[in-house]
């Protein structure tokens, strides 16, 4: 599988869309239509992996009230086999950890025998969220159970500036099985470089070979979605933010801005030698936004393309 092969080569490039499945409310009809509609968009994009989101309420992260409601999904599993299968493209699941019992995610981790894996496990959004399993322990629980699933973690460069430790915290997820990273929603170019700086000058320190790191990008179509992804947790510099507010097209703006964004971030880790590559989504179910993404998943491979020499 060439996910895999890229992945445990340490390839820089690495292209990835993300997705998360539609709400369990939905009718079954209206659940397969919307299927439907991602296959066709995605089949023939020449991605390297779907991610599909494992969606928990992350109500006791902030004060603030939700701009949007939250509403249960379908777990990406289900979504994965029963309504994406013959999208022939390797998924990487996520998989909120702290919702499933240590006997639930033993069952799930032992599903589909001999057969590669792929899935990113999340842990609690806060200190407060109650929790039946915690990160490390389902990292032990994978390792025991099933070695033919290979793990990516997430990594919050944002965190980073205030706690300056962001680095240390990949390196503990290297030592519990991650062999790639997939970060949240990236505007904040400089929070990204001083993490990845961190990164690198401490493997090199160490003699530890640093593994892929997906930068997520995600167009930012409406002062509804920058709203959303503020409360999300996503970092945008201030400068930026009046970038988009201020713009005639936000949409437009914002896609521009986050392939400069992944371009400064992609080069820089070239010249360190660390695996740079790229995840898009959309946080928005708008129509325009979705098809934003994708025209940048296409801009992505564009511009890796000539820099690594294909």
């Amino acid at each position: 599988m060439m996910l895999k092969a890229k992945i445990l080569n340490r390839e820089a490039g690495i292209v990835t869309y993300g997705i998360t499945p539609p709400k369990i409310n939905h009718t079954p009809e209206k659940i397969a239509e919307i299927a439907q509609k991602q296959y066709e968009r995605i089949k023939d994009l020449g991605i390297d992996g779907l991610i599909i989101y494992d969606v928990q309420d992350e109500a006791d992260r902030v004060d603030q009230e939700r701009p949007f409601p939250y509403l249960q999904t379908i777990d990406p599993t289900v979504y994965s086999k029963q309504y994406l299968g013959r999208l022939d493209v390797p998924k990487i699941l996520y998989r909120c950890v702290g919702k499933y019992s240590e006997a639930e995610l033993a069952e799930w981790i032992q599903a589909d025998p001999g057969e590669d894996r792929f899935s990113v496990y999340v842990g609690a959004s806060s200190s407060k969220q109650e929790v039946k399993l915690t990160l490390p322990e389902a990292y032990e629980l994978s390792k025991k159970l099933n070695d033919r699933i290979l793990l990516g973690g997430v990594v919050i460069p944002e965190r980073h500036e205030a706690r300056r430790d962001e680095h240390l915290r990949v390196l503990s997820k290297m030592k519990h099985g991650c062999q790639f990273f997939v970060s949240q929603a990236t505007y904040n170019v400089e929070a990204s470089k001083n993490f990845l700086s961190d990164y690198y000058y401490y493997c090199e320190a160490n003699e530890i070979e640093t593994v892929p790191v997906l930068f997520n990008l995600a167009p930012c179509g409406s002062p509804k979605t920058l709203e959303f992804m503020k409360w999300l947790g996503i970092s945008i510099p201030r400068w930026l933010e009046n970038e988009l507010t201020y713009s005639q097209d936000i949409l437009e703006k914002s896609v521009s801005l986050s392939r400069k964004v992944f371009e400064e971030l992609y080069d820089f880790g070239m010249e360190k030698g660390i695996p740079i590559g790229c995840s898009v989504e959309s946080v928005s179910t708008r129509k325009v936004e979705i098809e934003a993404s994708i025209q940048l998943v296409k801009d992505i491979q564009s511009c890796i393309k000539p820099k690594a020499g294909v």
